[in-house]
């Protein structure tokens, strides 16, 4: 019995390659994560920025027509005003799709140096009248 009691070898068990398995798992778990989040997070904030009005696409040279607010439109039940200012004319088409609105007719003006040709340089109706959802926007771009 003492010889088949002393024969055989005792288990190693590897504690610390299972700690540092463990910790691998875990910390490519919470990175997965962390990174599902910031994609939801971002895909959260451009809704949200399409469904207010703004866009990041907006020249910051981009010049309006002479007059208050002639490239806003006010859309009834909303709280922010439609910003088309500087918008070239593929942008303002994406944007009067989300808000439910049709394009009207669509003219140029001569903006001279100051403006981006093909860019909105006004909007017809613009606010503070307010349009309902359907309504036809009429754009007027620069011409260059």
């Amino acid at each position: 019995m003492n010889a088949f009691a002393n024969s055989a070898d005792a288990p190693s068990v590897d504690t610390v390659g299972i700690v540092r398995k463990t910790r691998r798992k875990r910390v490519t778990a919470i990175a997965g994560l962390a990174a599902a989040l910031i994609v939801a997070g971002g895909g959260t904030a451009l809704a949200t920025a399409a469904t207010s009005g703004s866009h990041a696409a907006k020249p910051a040279a981009a010049t309006t027509a002479t007059g208050d607010n002639a490239t806003d439109v006010l859309l009834k039940g909303s709280k922010f005003p439609l910003e088309f200012a500087g918008l070239d004319l593929d942008f303002a088409k994406q944007l009067l799709l989300k808000s439910r609105l049709k394009l009207g007719t669509v003219s140029t003006v001569d903006c001279g140096k100051n403006g981006k040709p093909g860019s909105v340089h006004s909007v017809d109706p613009h606010s503070p009248k307010t349009v309902s959802t359907g309504a036809t926007i009429n754009l007027t771009l620069c011409a260059g």
